[in-house]
């Protein structure tokens, strides 16, 4: 692992993460628990969740460097209307958990939502309060050192729920506030471990988009902003008439699940399944900013990561980052492809990346999936912030260091025939794909090459 403990290697002892972590620490694991199914194949959550053997894999780790006086945690925030108990079932996390309890460790599995929804034909039915972190929850406000600084959403911006009014409660006026999980921020160590999976949204969701899993309330988050790009908005590319008659007709039909939640619902579900012929589904239809001009997600996705590399446990940021708390681990065995990150297509990828940087994580991966960093905001920018960097330098310039001869070296110069040539969300094809003229055009100009 990156020439970590160079001196155990292939020893007994070997503790890779022992200089970030000791004895009596706290690690959490935070890999992709997003749902526990896939819409068209039943085995296909082999290729939406982070796969059980990477997951025990890195608990393996991280107990051998706290030891039995320290502490591991699985955590994440699902998909507001998946089932906990239903994805732990799939992955063997619970039984992984007794697995190390009998032999002394404590290992914790964290369900870090708020609420749990029911859904029937893709509308809210019923809504359970749950527990939560037990540590608690930490608010964060990053005002002028939020990526949102300047976009003109405020008012306009929709997050997890048909409530709209909390997103933009919490981003406006300067505030760009963020609700995060307390027994992340405490952590002494955070195991990223994505999904390499395409994204309706981002393009790609490595370990910077990962983070959304942190939060303790996803309603905090804007997704997207209303409108199209002609009045600043990234919900859909242009406007049109059956735009329009879905926007006016599902917004009264929100509304009125907000006033009356029994009849309101109800209705909204009719509505839903009357209207995809009318409007299209999800699969072959642009809306709610699944799609490559998505100016929204990107920013969020950054300031999630700000706050875990600038954040503290009291909700206070500062302007130096914190000593390496956060590295990744990419789950690409099996990476999913297509309509991404919900019912992607299996890309056999035998993949598994690490770094201790995770926007260089991202860009690298990125390019061996096939898609080109440039064209994925939440990576290209993440190489960019204008305040609290997270990576120094050019992406391209990243180094990579693989067991495959083709995976060597700058990544700005690898060749899009080496990569695993993955195809992107329909709403991104054309749009996000590696070009080796692009890449080689670039580092010539930076080399002066003509």
């Amino acid at each position: 692992m990156a020439g970590l403990d160079k001196g155990g290697v292939d020893t007994s002892q070997w503790n890779p993460l022992g200089e970030y972590v000791g004895p009596g620490g706290t690690v959490v694991l935070k890999p992709n628990l997003v749902r526990e199914f896939h819409p068209r194949d039943p085995d296909g959550w082999q290729w939406v969740l982070t796969h059980g053997a990477v997951i025990r894999a890195a608990a393996d780790y991280a107990l051998r460097a706290v030891g039995p006086t320290g502490r591991v945690v699985i955590a994440d925030a699902p998909q507001t209307d998946s089932s906990f108990i239903g994805i732990v079932t799939a992955l063997g996390l619970d039984q992984l958990r007794h697995f190390y309890q009998e032999r002394g460790f404590s290992v914790d599995l964290l369900d870090l939502r708020q609420e749990e929804w029911t859904t029937r034909g893709g509308v809210v039915t019923a809504r359970r309060r749950l527990p939560g972190d037990p540590a608690g929850t930490v608010a964060f406000d990053l005002g002028d050192r939020s990526e949102f600084v300047g976009h003109p959403g405020a008012g306009r911006y929709y997050g997890a729920d048909y409530d709209s009014r909390v997103v933009n409660h919490h981003h406006t006026d300067g505030r760009h506030e963020y609700l995060l999980s307390a027994t992340v921020m405490q952590a002494d160590l955070i195991i990223n471990l994505p999904k390499l999976k395409s994204h309706k949204k981002a393009g790609i969701t490595l370990g910077m988009k990962n983070l959304v899993g942190v939060n303790a309330d996803k309603n905090w988050l804007p997704h997207h902003t209303e409108g199209w790009p002609g009045n600043r908005g990234d919900e859909h590319p242009r406007p049109s008439a059956r735009h329009r008659a879905e926007r006016a007709v599902v917004g009264g039909l929100r509304r009125a699940a907000l006033a009356w939640p029994g009849v309101g619902t109800r209705t909204l579900r009719i509505a839903r399944r009357g209207g995809t012929p009318i409007f299209g589904d999800g699969d072959t239809t642009i809306r709610s900013g699944n799609w490559w001009g998505n100016d929204t997600v990107w920013r969020m996705s950054l300031d999630l990561n700000k706050i875990i590399h600038y954040g503290s446990p009291d909700g206070t940021l500062t302007e130096t980052p914190q000593p390496t708390r956060h590295i990744v681990l990419v789950d690409g065995v099996i990476a999913g492809h297509r309509n991404g990150p919900m019912s992607p297509d299996a890309l056999p990828g035998r993949l598994v990346a690490f770094g201790t940087t995770p926007a260089a994580v991202d860009a690298a991966v990125t390019v061996l999936f096939g898609f080109d960093p440039e064209r994925v905001p939440t990576v290209r920018q993440g190489f960019r912030c204008h305040r609290l960097p997270l990576a120094n330098g050019d992406w391209r310039e990243v180094e990579l260091v693989g067991d495959d001869t083709d995976w060597n070296g700058p990544i700005g110069n690898i060749h899009p025939t080496a990569t695993l040539q993955a195809e992107p969300h329909f709403a991104w094809k054309g749009r996000v794909e590696l070009s080796w003229g692009d890449v080689r055009t670039t580092a010539s100009n930076r080399s002066g090459s003509p």
